[in-house]
């Protein structure tokens, strides 16, 4: 219903943009910097932003993208260099005059509409394409994806290489690319869209729009980083909107109890974000101030578990700390010991520690004491956390050669997977009501089993709390740090995440 309420609010206002549309107005375009026609399409198009719902409406005529000329409306910007640029868009209406009327994102050298570039075209018809014109003035070429009906749009730049990533919302990309086009280091970007037909109009409307500058080849992991933005991901509609953006890295966002503030580590040190008014303050941890992503706030929301680097002591290791800071207390004796979970009713921890070489999940009282090893298998164990029930522990592991999600009774004995092996799948986190399994799920073309970098490819994906067949509810630039901690909202409609690119 909100959709639908959100389309026709947004529909409205185009009918208002177009009726007092000058060639010449430009007004606030979101991340974008112009709006224009290419070519002479026949009837002028629109472009309008809507901030309360962060959604792109762009309205074209135009005869075509094809043969060796183009007559369409967009919204653009400069980009120099390398990008990744996301959004999930689809036409107004399901009959349109012309099948192949389209909608997509597009590279081009300038406005002129015999100009070179590369789009990404999703048709009336469903048909999906790469399309692209070499040089200026050539015929359009096209690399016809398998997949028809698109609605979830991504076009990559990584130096003359052009990459396709386009999905129905909730499967995998599908992927095509083409290589050796050259448009020039600063060229334009952005949203169009072509009727087909030069005395129509047809209308796109796009939302989750996101333009992502990646990271270089020459990027030092742990040394180097990009600049952040803290997101809420919506479950049912699977919508994301930033909520805080900052230069530096943040990580692991952590919802709180209360519902009104999101807890983040950044350089060590501990945050708290206030969801109302969107400013972090510092949350005091005495003396401990190498805090890594590994934090876990206790069922009951009155305490914090850390994870911090002491050298002398062999890694990371675990304290706590009162909500409201404090000098935290110490649990574990040695390291590398990497918090994860805390059982429902705040006796244990659980934590991913390396003894003798081996990365196993082990239990230890939350007031300190004897540790107890729960995995034995060879290979990587790891982001272990108990169900709101406390009867089970999910986690992931590398056992197997692929990482997947696994599941375990609270003593450690019935260790089953849960996941296949398409994807390594990392950081199980159960909702607040027990009905599902949210993950970070890479490529594995881009990393292995046992690494979660940062500045990767990702789907955000979720699955019953049994098992099942997962659904992708978010593609993401980001990787380590996006999702380590448990960050469910406590009414288990959203979901806390990092996305990161340059600036």
């Amino acid at each position: 219903m909100k959709k639908i309420l959100y389309i026709s609010r947004a529909l409205s206002l185009l009918l208002i943009v177009l009726s007092s549309f000058k060639a010449n107005s430009q007004s606030n375009l979101g991340v974008f910097q112009e709006h224009a026609d290419i070519g002479l399409p026949g009837k002028p198009g629109a472009a309008v932003y809507l901030p309360e719902t962060e959604q792109y409406l762009v309205s074209g005529s135009g005869y075509n993208m094809w043969l060796d000329r183009d007559e369409a409306h967009w919204i653009y910007r400069k980009i120099k260099g390398d990008f990744i640029v996301y959004a999930r868009g689809g036409l107004v209406g399901q009959k349109g005059v012309e099948e192949h009327r389209k909608f997509g994102w597009m590279a081009r050298s300038s406005n002129d509409s015999l100009s070179a570039n590369v789009n990404v075209s999703v048709h009336g018809d469903g048909l999906t394409a790469l399309q692209f014109r070499r040089t200026k003035g050539a015929k359009m070429e096209e690399k016809r994806s398998a997949l028809n009906g698109a609605d979830v749009i991504q076009l990559e730049r990584k130096g003359n290489t052009y990459i396709m990533r386009v999905a129905k919302f909730g499967q995998p990309f599908i992927v095509d690319q083409v290589t050796d086009i050259d448009l020039g280091d600063e060229i334009l970007v952005g949203l169009f869209t072509c009727s087909h037909n030069t005395d129509v109009i047809e209308t796109t409307v796009f939302r989750d729009v996101r333009i992502s500058v990646p990271a270089p080849d020459s990027l030092v992991q742990y040394r180097q980083y990009l600049a952040s933005d803290i997101e809420l991901l919506d479950i049912a509609s699977g919508s994301r909107k930033v909520i805080y953006s900052s230069p530096k890295s943040l990580q692991a966002p952590n919802w709180m109890a209360d519902g009104k503030s999101i807890i983040y580590n950044s350089e060590g040190l501990m945050y708290k974000l206030n969801l109302g008014d969107k400013e972090p303050h510092v949350l005091p941890t005495g003396s401990v101030k190498n805090n890594n992503n590994d934090h876990v706030l206790s069922f009951d929301g009155k305490m914090l578990g850390l994870s911090s680097g002491v050298q002398s002591l062999g890694g990371s290791i675990i304290y706590t700390v009162p909500v409201s800071g404090g000098e935290p207390k110490q649990i574990t004796p040695k390291g590398p010991s990497y918090l994860h979970g805390w059982s429902p009713d705040g006796k244990f921890l659980l934590f991913t520690g390396q003894r003798n070489n081996e990365f196993d999940i082990y239990r230890v009282p939350a007031a300190g004491g004897k540790e107890e090893r729960l995995t034995t298998a060879k290979g990587l164990d790891d982001g272990s956390e108990y169900s709101p029930d406390g009867k089970h522990i999910y986690f992931n592991s590398s056992r197997n050669g692929t990482m997947q999600i696994w599941r375990m009774n609270a003593d450690g004995s019935n260790q089953v997977a849960l996941t296949d092996t398409s994807f390594h799948d990392w950081f199980p986190h159960v909702s607040p009501d027990g009905k599902s399994i949210l993950f970070i799920s890479f490529l594995k073309e881009e990393v292995g089993p046992s690494d979660h970098p940062f500045y990767k490819h990702v789907y955000i994906r979720i699955m019953p709390i049994d098992g099942g067949q997962p659904k992708v509810i978010a593609y993401l630039y980001g990787g380590q740090g996006t999702i380590n901690t448990p960050s469910w909202s406590p009414d288990s409609k959203r979901v806390a995440l990092v996305s990161n690119t340059g600036r």
